[in-house]
């Protein structure tokens, strides 16, 4: 299976360095992403903005010919791989949505972050819920901060668009990172969400077929957990 791994703001391809091995272990050819503006902190990231994000994606689905694809998306890259799915949803098999859950037309990835320019820096750490940071230890602060690359800032705050409802036929795996304190689990705590009716879960409620698996960490497993979520795709490819 051909497996495009889209990664979260501040990330490149290179996120993904250490979840690959259990993929290609299982067979399956791996495409990890890197979104325009994210190759360097010397791009120009001025203009860029989600739709350039998602064009990217769908070029890169289309350039495997008619070949059936997952699309696997982390943070902010779950928002690219759900309007992926709503453009061609005859090619997608599967999404799988690493710490994050499908957003519904009309909704933003995050506004809130601080803005410098046309781009969103990594922030203090303080910035994040201690949650986010389980697992991120000092050393791994140090290179994920070293690595950063900055997120063009219409990236965050341009709203999703979808169109096409085809889109909540295509399988679905939320692999569910953080648990916020109450919850015992991290598929507890979205499973409560959307019982509440929150909108935050509400696209995800509306998919015919969709699983929640436990990893617990922080927010960023592909950096603390990145055999275990390597294999935790496999799992779901294998589906």
């Amino acid at each position: 299976m051909d497996i495009i791994l889209v990664p979260g703001f501040w990330l490149s391809a290179s996120a993904w360095d250490a979840v690959t091995p259990p993929l290609v272990a299982a067979g399956h050819t791996v495409h990890p992403f890197t979104l325009p503006g994210m190759g360097s902190v010397d791009d120009d990231r001025s203009g860029i903005t989600l739709e350039d994000h998602v064009g990217a994606v769908v070029a890169a689905v289309d350039a495997l010919d008619d070949a059936q694809v997952v699309l696997v998306g982390h943070s902010g890259g779950a928002a690219v791989i759900h309007m992926v799915a709503d453009r061609r949803p005859g090619r997608v098999v599967r999404n799988v949505y690493v710490d994050s859950v499908p957003m519904g037309h009309g909704s933003v990835i995050n506004d809130e972050l601080p803005v410098v320019g046309d781009e969103i820096p990594l922030p203090d750490w303080s910035v994040f819920d201690e949650p986010d940071l389980v697992g991120l230890d000092d050393d791994l602060r140090a290179r994920f901060r070293a690595a950063a690359v900055p997120t063009p800032a219409r990236v965050a705050s341009d709203p999703v668009v979808l169109s096409d409802e085809r889109r909540y036929e295509v399988p679905t795996t939320v692999i569910a990172c953080e648990a916020f304190e109450g919850f015992d689990s991290p598929s507890s705590m979205y499973r409560h969400f959307m019982g509440a009716g929150s909108p935050y879960t509400a696209e995800l409620a509306a998919m015919h077929d969709y699983e929640i698996v436990d990893l617990p960490t922080g927010h960023w497993p592909m950096f603390t957990r990145p055999v275990e979520l390597g294999e935790a795709i496999a799992a779901a490819v294998s589906r």
